[in-house]
């Protein structure tokens, strides 16, 4: 099944890359494999020249991934030890088909697609990103999800010999993190296997991360090995660390601000440290898509 999102984003808010050259091309010729192309961003207007363009390197060289260290460059220069074959996903809790699934096995089940999406860190930064990856639906049905369960638990590799940045209580490891059910059975939520065309980078959460477009960036967890279905809200790893600043939630809102900074605007990386910031909007700008989820909740309260 092939989910094509309408969105106000294109190709020319993602900068060039050599394999995304032709990507029309590329596409069509991938179409007999079974791979399809999705556009996903915002209904909602933002004018288009406050979407700055950002690169393979800015995507790949500028994240946060704190198992390989805390500054922004630290896992371009430290994921290469990550090992990524062979790897598996456990999945259990309130399914059928429990579990251990072999990551190839499970590529061979999905529709890959391409979404473009709006990534906002809650650090008050942002980027366009193009990725390549399959809705977390089509996995979690395949495992079989019981009609008992109401929330999903993820969980991140542990291995210290390999990220380095777990040898330090940063956070409580192995990270984890959680979505309503509904949102992760939700259309825009996907689990990336891929950037530009290419295997996501191991700084990038390889080989496979959840993204979740309308949340801050830590909700969509990076090297995921454990998935659980369960019928209460699982603990998340911001959250246990400060739960002051950090609610299970976590959803892009301009009208609550972080303890210590506001959310009203963001700054686009690839623009320089003294970019003009732009608007942050109301959900990333998924607010159409996904505001239903969230009906009759007070989202100040449940940040």
């Amino acid at each position: 099944m092939a989910y094509r999102w309408k969105n106000t984003l294109s190709d020319n808010d993602v900068t060039d890359h050599s394999l995304f050259l032709n990507r029309r091309q590329i596409m069509a010729g991938a179409a007999g494999l079974g791979l399809a192309t999705a556009i996903g961003g915002p209904r909602a207007a933002l004018a288009q020249e406050a979407l700055e363009p950002n690169s393979f390197e800015d995507i790949s060289s500028y994240n946060n991934f704190y198992e390989f260290g805390t500054g922004k460059d630290d896992p371009a220069k430290n994921a290469g030890a990550l090992t990524t074959t062979p790897w598996t996903v456990t999945i259990d809790g309130m399914v059928d088909k429990p579990g251990e699934y072999d990551f190839a096995d499970i590529m061979a089940k999905m529709t890959v697609e391409e979404r473009i999406y709006r990534f906002r860190c809650v650090e008050a930064w942002s980027m366009v990103v193009p990725w390549n990856g399959f809705e977390l639906k089509d996995l979690l049905d395949l495992a079989g999800v019981q009609s008992s369960a109401k929330y999903v638990a993820f969980e991140t590799l542990y291995r210290p010999e390999e990220m380095v940045g777990q040898k330090f209580p940063t956070l409580e490891w192995p990270y984890v993190e959680g979505l309503r059910l509904d949102e992760a059975m939700h259309p825009l939520t996907i689990m990336a296997t891929g950037i530009y065309g290419k295997d996501i980078p191991n700084q990038n959460g390889a080989p496979m991360r959840l993204v979740v477009p309308w949340k801050y960036g830590f909700k969509s967890i990076k090297s995921v090995v454990k998935i659980t279905l369960t019928d209460k809200e699982p603990p998340t790893s911001w959250n246990i660390a400060n739960a002051r600043e950090y609610g299970f939630y976590s959803n892009v809102n301009p009208e609550v601000d972080h303890k210590r900074w506001s959310q009203a605007t963001e700054r686009k990386i690839g623009g320089g440290l003294f970019a003009k910031r732009i608007p942050t909007l109301m959900l990333n700008g998924y607010e159409e898509d996904v505001a239903s989820l969230y009906e009759g909740m007070d989202m100040s309260v449940n940040f």
